[in-house]
């Protein structure tokens, strides 16, 4: 695996088909929002499904906080539409790293060997800057305090 990316960084920009029917692109928040980037494994799954809603429980401080999460995996986008009708997120969108499979987690450098993205959590601040970088084992949830602090 290439090495991931690290704080400091300027974030790779992409383009991403998300589970709304939007396209999202990364520049489009650039000097308008901070960026969560939550990377995980594949949806139906229970630590990702718990970690997508960590993110969704949090959505009021993100806002107050002039930041946005995105869920970010290798599923389809109808995997992804289906995945957030089931767990009821409503304000975080998921984003379907599909096409060509896995092109995201590469660039970020977390594309495991196995054929999806390594759990991660990448911050951007409105600049496009990583300000947070954490690599997960696959087996363990992010704790939202390990980075919503990290916010300003």
């Amino acid at each position: 695996m290439a090495t991931h990316l690290r704080v400091g960084d300027k974030a790779p920009d992409f383009e991403l088909p998300a589970n709304n029917g939007k396209t999202v692109r990364l520049s489009q928040f650039l000097h308008k929002k901070h960026v969560i980037l939550s990377f995980h494994p594949l949806a139906f799954t229970g630590i990702c499904s718990d970690q997508m809603q960590d993110l969704e429980k949090n959505s009021g401080l993100l806002h107050q906080k002039d930041a946005v999460a995105l869920g970010i995996s290798v599923d389809s986008v109808p995997a992804k539409e289906a995945w957030a009708k089931q767990l009821n997120i409503r304000k975080v969108e998921f984003l379907s790293d599909f096409e060509p499979k896995g092109d995201v987690a590469r660039q970020y450098g977390i594309y495991h060997p196995k054929g999806f993205s390594e759990r991660a959590v990448f911050i951007l601040n409105k600049e496009g800057i990583l300000t947070f970088v954490k690599v997960y084992p696959l087996d363990q949830k992010p704790d939202p305090d390990d980075f919503l602090t990290g916010l300003p």
